[in-house]
């Protein structure tokens, strides 16, 4: 059974799930808003020393493929698989965020949610609404970080100017918007996302 977290709440991952591949769901829609759902791979300092770790529509996967974006499914509005015993040495902190594409402000959110699905089952879930947000443009969401053990935060904290000021914070550089590629065909990943 799923275990419901509010914002701040932190757990063992161990207290959660005996699992190591997960798959992580994130539900966010408002009225005429469009999101850009990322996932940032932060070192120690919680920076992003390597470009290569910050997953999103232009970039789905971590070089080794231990952090994969999945796409929509299941309900959800993207969604990833996380292979802990993949994450390499200097990732210690894995941050799941929203930011809007386009106008508009996080307090314009209807009812949304971050989740983390072992096995097929949900396992813990971070809910949340617009009404804990104001005039922010990005939010985190949900953290994975290693504090001795992989451990999970449920954040909700939002964030004043959208993905461009997210990924200063995190030291990314903004690069010149290209065109998002065609979606890959491929095969189904073969581990076991909610039914």
């Amino acid at each position: 059974m799923a275990r419901e977290f509010q914002r701040g709440h932190k757990a063992k991952l161990s207290d959660l799930t005996a699992g190591r591949d997960l798959y992580v769901g994130v539900q966010i829609a408002g009225p005429g808003l469009t999101f850009d759902i990322s996932c940032f791979g932060l070192d120690a300092d919680e920076r992003l020393s390597d470009d290569r770790y910050f997953i999103f529509f232009n970039q789905p996967k971590s070089p080794e493929e231990a952090i994969q974006q999945l796409g929509p499914q299941a309900g959800d509005t993207e969604s990833f698989r996380v292979t802990l015993d993949r994450i390499p040495s200097h990732i210690h902190k894995l941050s799941f965020t929203a930011t809007l594409d386009g106008a508009g402000q996080m307090s314009q959110v209807g009812p949304g949610y971050i989740r983390v699905v072992a096995g097929g089952e949900e396992v813990v879930r971070y809910s949340f609404t617009g009404a804990e947000f104001s005039t922010e443009r990005a939010v985190m969401l949900g953290d994975f970080y290693l504090k001795d053990v992989w451990r999970f935060a449920a954040v909700g904290q939002g964030f004043d100017g959208g993905l461009e000021a997210l990924l200063r914070n995190f030291g990314g550089e903004v690069a010149e918007e290209e065109p998002a590629p065609a979606p890959a065909q491929g095969a189904a990943p073969g581990f076991a996302p909610p039914g």
